[in-house]
């Protein structure tokens, strides 16, 4: 059943799906997701550097008859654009404006796995306006760890109260790491100029019950253990804007919030040397540390990933005689196979989701995410699962 969402009033209502999918990129990113789409469109393009690749890449996944190729050019994509058709974006998240630009222009609806950048964010307004859907974070981080807090959230209220005063820790930890580690203990399943831009960016999250903000995140590394498993993690990007976005109950205090990224246990001493040139090279010698690093540890075809997302939640209530605590875990691990990779598998799947919702008519114009409410959580979570992207969950209580 599509996913249906109450139009508010003075909000248009989206331009009816035509049933045509413009898949974008076929990169390490791209798996069973877009062949799950073939079952869900009337028809679906594939777009590509080249229209050979674009063709390789289907026989590849068995796709051969079912997906149209097509050479990727942002002119080519639009003249070919229709009202109510659906561009789903596997593009470097620099790339999501114009093509988003695109879309408005022409009456397209628009779906990434990216977090929301600000050129996004300036075109909702004209999207909206236009009835065209824009979907994003809907992958895996972003996207399936939004599924998992909404769900602890909600549960934690039901439990605790939503009025309760509470102290609270949600920790949100994600990698994508080798199955088979190896002495540097990473190979790169995505484009290493974003592994090593992400760790020159200041990192902003809450510990001890204080705003924090780690200026090199990897100098804020720590032991974390999983299932008896030693990881290491380290805080990314901004945790505070989620508080909200959550809808984490204003009497409960966070006093861990932190959204972060896991790496193999080793992971800080392998890899001191890059964090020296971090410290002292240029946007130039950074660009070519990727490229050096992308030649010396890449995912080949022998390489089987791995997936580990770890999303935690504690709250503890009330005074020092009536303390009732909550906690929830929810564990994604996945390793990769002959089929795919797990992180195609993680990403594609659930932007497939997205994308099938827009498809039904079932998402509202303007932005969405993922997850915005525990009830869609749930269903997409649901799904998920059926999909075969398998986790657990584990809950407890004291009171």
């Amino acid at each position: 059943m599509p996913e249906t969402t109450a139009q508010p009033a003075g909000v248009p209502v989206p331009v009816p799906a035509s049933g045509t999918v413009h898949w974008i990129g076929a990169g390490l990113s791209t798996g069973s997701g877009l062949a799950a789409l073939c079952d869900a469109a009337d028809r679906v393009r594939l777009w590509h550097r080249t229209e050979e690749r674009a063709a390789r890449s289907l026989e590849t996944r068995g796709l051969t008859g079912r997906v149209e190729p097509r050479a990727y050019t942002l002119p080519a994509l639009t003249a070919e654009l229709a009202p109510g058709d659906v561009v789903v974006s596997m593009l470097p998240a620099p790339e999501h404006a114009g093509l988003l630009a695109a879309c408005v222009s022409r009456g397209a609806h628009f779906a990434c796995s990216s977090y929301v950048s600000d050129a996004v964010l300036d075109q909702v307004p004209a999207a909206t306006a236009a009835g065209v859907v824009v979907l994003t974070e809907s992958g895996l981080d972003p996207g399936i760890d939004h599924l998992f807090a909404h769900s602890l959230i909600a549960r934690a209220r039901e439990e605790i109260g939503a009025d309760t005063t509470a102290e609270v820790s949600l920790t949100s930890y994600c990698g994508g790491i080798p199955a088979v580690p190896n002495d540097f203990r990473y190979r790169f399943s995505w484009a290493p100029a974003g592994v090593l831009n992400a760790l020159r960016s200041p990192a902003r999250y809450i510990e001890a019950g204080a705003e924090t903000t780690a200026p090199r995140p990897w100098e804020a590394t720590r032991p974390h253990v999983v299932d008896g498993e030693p990881f290491e993690v380290y805080p990314n990007r901004d945790s505070l804007p989620f508080v909200d976005q959550y809808g984490l109950p204003p009497a409960w205090k966070p006093q861990t919030f932190i959204r972060g990224t896991l790496r193999l246990d080793g992971w800080l001493d392998a890899w001191q040397p890059v964090f020296e040139e971090l410290r002292h090279g240029d946007d130039q010698r950074i660009a070519a540390l990727a490229q050096e690093l992308a030649a010396r540890y890449p995912t080949t075809d022998a390489d089987r990933d791995r997936v580990v997302l770890a999303v935690s939640l504690d709250v503890r209530a009330g005074s020092d005689r009536t303390d009732r605590t909550w906690s929830g875990r929810y564990l994604l691990d996945l390793e990769g196979d002959a089929e795919e990779s797990a992180m195609a598998r993680c990403v594609s799947r659930t932007l497939a989701l997205g994308v099938k919702r827009i498809l039904g008519d079932g998402l509202p114009p303007g932005l969405n995410r993922a997850a915005e409410t525990a009830e869609r959580s749930e269903d997409w979570l649901a799904e998920l699962a059926r999909d075969g992207v398998d986790f657990t969950l584990r809950t407890g209580k004291d009171s």
